[in-house]
């Protein structure tokens, strides 16, 4: 007889959609449409299982039962981003997302949830870039990375004491990345080709 997986824990999301986009002319990446939806909406569709969802920037639409909060200060970057969006979290797993991955799903999300051993886990790209803003983490371990961080700092240097085991994920021939996201008007532009809209 067939053993069933054990389920997988609860867990929250925190997608982080602020920055200046100043490369996309200053406007909100997230909210910029990839096959006729919000980038953001289609990150929150892909942890719509979250028991809880947490968008970190300035005020902007979300679907019922998501909350927004601010950084501080506003635009201090991603780690305090991350520790906004952390602070409002109340789960033993978080799921970070960055807010400009129109092609990340729930079957990545779940994927890194089921990988979670360590610390965290995160996607690596095609060029052997670890993801930092697309992985699943321990809640505890991650708060007090982020906690113990001094002024700005890269997220990499940030986690880089947290145990963490990598995956990197294998598209289907033809299908964009989960790892695509929208920095310039020419990734933008791809994203929406590959989206067809």
């Amino acid at each position: 007889m067939d053993a069933t997986p054990a389920p997988l824990p609860p867990y929250a999301a925190v997608v982080l959609a602020g920055g200046r986009a100043a490369r996309l002319g200053g406007r909100a990446k997230p909210q910029l449409e990839v096959g006729g939806r919000p980038i953001l909406a289609r990150v929150l569709d892909a942890v719509a299982d979250a028991d809880h969802r947490v968008v970190v920037g300035p005020p902007q639409p979300v679907p019922d039962g998501v909350v927004v909060v601010r950084e501080h200060p506003p635009g201090g970057g991603p780690v305090a981003a991350l520790r906004a969006g952390l602070a409002a979290v109340g789960t033993d797993v978080v799921a970070v997302l960055a807010g400009d991955l129109p092609f990340v799903t729930p079957a990545v999300v779940s994927e890194l949830r089921g990988r979670l051993t360590a610390d965290g886990v995160l996607v690596v790209d095609d060029a052997g870039r670890d993801q930092y803003l697309l992985g699943v983490w321990r809640t505890a371990a991650l708060r007090r990375a982020v906690g113990a961080a001094q002024g700005p700092a890269p997220v990499r240097r940030v986690v880089a004491a947290l145990t963490v085991t990598r995956w990197r994920p294998v598209p289907a021939p033809g299908a964009p990345a989960p790892w695509t996201d929208c920095d310039t008007p020419a990734d933008l532009a791809r994203a929406r080709e590959q989206a067809g809209g």
